[in-house]
């Protein structure tokens, strides 16, 4: 048998199960368990495998995590690993999956806030990418992350120090409920955040790799989905240095109803941003 014979078989695997991207998949999982890049895979697929019990062993690794794809768990899980921004993020089932859409939350930021002394809080940070991320790359002096969950922050701290070696600001992670652990005349020049957005009754249909498998305590946004969007809206002023912003992530048909709470709340320079699709992705709102 070749590699890519080998390969076919996981394909064909994946493709029974309906598996979106079977190809693209299998290939990750392929080349992960034989520890290969592309091209020594592109280089070798058409060669016979060796018969050695070492090579066997990894043909039964690579079947074995192919049939746990086929029951739908995200690929991510498998590898442990999600890139974002560039950077390689370990990740597991306590926190959020990155996307690609989020990038657009972080590159708005590095955009519109140059000056590196200011100070960043991340709302639900999760696996920490959003806050890792501005902090490597917008070097600012402080960032501060925080989520409810404390196995999320296990999660943001194994990428922090994993990828923040070289950054000579301040970091700083912290559980809270949202801003309840923070002191009340704690202020920053900025907080962004991805919270959980989707209305609860959506949930159900999603894809299995969400549904099943991503926590929903950071997918839940309750009944229309707005819950932590109005939390953000009543009580992030308080934790704002003057002309500070805020910056979120959002779904693409909450817009108008997310620009209305802010705008209600006095928030000024109220503006949506969309992401590379074309679709509504990021509020930003000013104190």
């Amino acid at each position: 048998m070749t590699m890519q014979q080998l390969l076919w078989q996981g394909v064909q695997e994946l493709n029974k199960a309906q598996v979106p991207d079977p190809e693209l998949d299998a290939r990750y999982l392929l080349l992960e368990v034989f520890h290969l890049n592309m091209a020594s895979f592109l280089a070798m697929k058409g060669r016979e495998l060796r018969p050695d019990e070492e090579t066997e062993g990894k043909c039964r690794e690579f079947m074995r995590l192919i049939e746990i794809r086929a029951g739908r768990t995200p690929l991510q899980h498998l590898t442990g690993t999600q890139e974002f921004m560039g950077f390689e993020f370990l990740v597991n089932e306590h926190v959020l999956i990155p996307r690609q859409d989020t990038e657009t939350l972080v590159e708005l930021v590095l955009e519109e806030q140059k000056d590196r002394e200011k100070c960043i809080l991340d709302m639900c940070t999760g696996s920490g990418c959003i806050a890792i991320s501005l902090a490597l790359m917008g070097r600012y002096r402080h960032v501060a992350a925080l989520d409810v969950s404390a196995e999320a922050l296990k999660v943001a701290g194994r990428n922090r120090d994993r990828l923040l070696g070289g950054y000579e600001g301040v970091f700083e992670l912290f559980e809270s409920n949202m801003f309840c652990a923070l002191e009340t005349d704690r202020t920053f020049d900025v907080i962004v955040s991805n919270p959980p957005y989707i209305p609860s009754r959506v949930i159900e249909g999603l894809e299995p790799e969400v549904r099943d498998h991503e926590p929903r305590i950071a997918l839940d946004g309750s009944g229309d989905g707005l819950a932590f969007y109005r939390i953000l809206a009543e009580e992030a002023r308080d934790h704002l240095a003057k002309g500070g912003s805020i910056y979120m992530e959002i779904g693409y048909d909450q817009s108008e109803a997310v620009e209305g709470l802010f705008r209600s709340g006095g928030y000024r320079d109220v503006r949506t941003f969309k992401d590379l699709a074309g679709q509504d992705r990021v509020v930003r709102a000013g104190e």
